[in-house]
């Protein structure tokens, strides 16, 4: 290996990804991210750069099959994706999304996180996870993909 060539960490590459969004939605993402940790602690953070946006998931292994949630970057907002969206019990009627397995909410901001009916789903989808999440592992961040091609990490106009 060259020299002149730097080597970045996991976290310095995302950092990097961040960059490309403005600057409110990327710090509502470090929030959001820093918030999610806090509420699981052990779990690995499984990042995918791709075509449609940054992807941040969270699960017991290495395995994306095995997350139960991620957090998904746009140009104009964040998303809480529950990967087993379906399985949830969601009285107050806050998922979003028609298809066989996932559901999200539009995070207003970080906050959201912390009201009752949210943290409640993210409750059931840490119940769900198998393997459990080993709550003494350290934090773990890993790139799992970065796609060659993306859409623009800006709103447009």
């Amino acid at each position: 290996m060259s020299a002149d060539v730097e080597v970045l960490s996991a976290e310095q590459r995302l950092a990097e990804f961040l960059r490309k969004y403005d600057p409110a939605i990327a710090a509502s993402a470090r929030e959001v991210r820093a918030r999610l940790q806090a509420l699981l602690p052990g779990a690995l953070e499984l990042v995918y750069d791709n075509y449609n946006a940054l992807v941040i998931g969270y699960g017991p292994t290495e395995r994306s099959s095995e997350a139960i949630l991620s957090i998904a970057v746009m140009p104009r907002w964040v998303t809480l994706c529950f990967l087993w969206g379906v399985r949830l019990a969601d009285p107050h009627k806050l998922l979003r999304g028609s298809g066989n397995q996932v559901r999200n909410i539009r995070l207003e901001s970080p906050p959201d996180l912390d009201r009752a009916p949210i943290r409640d789903l993210i409750d059931q989808a840490i119940a769900l996870s198998s393997p459990p999440i080993e709550p003494t592992r350290p934090p773990t961040l890993i790139i799992k993909s970065v796609s060659a091609k993306q859409r623009p990490r800006r709103p447009r106009g």
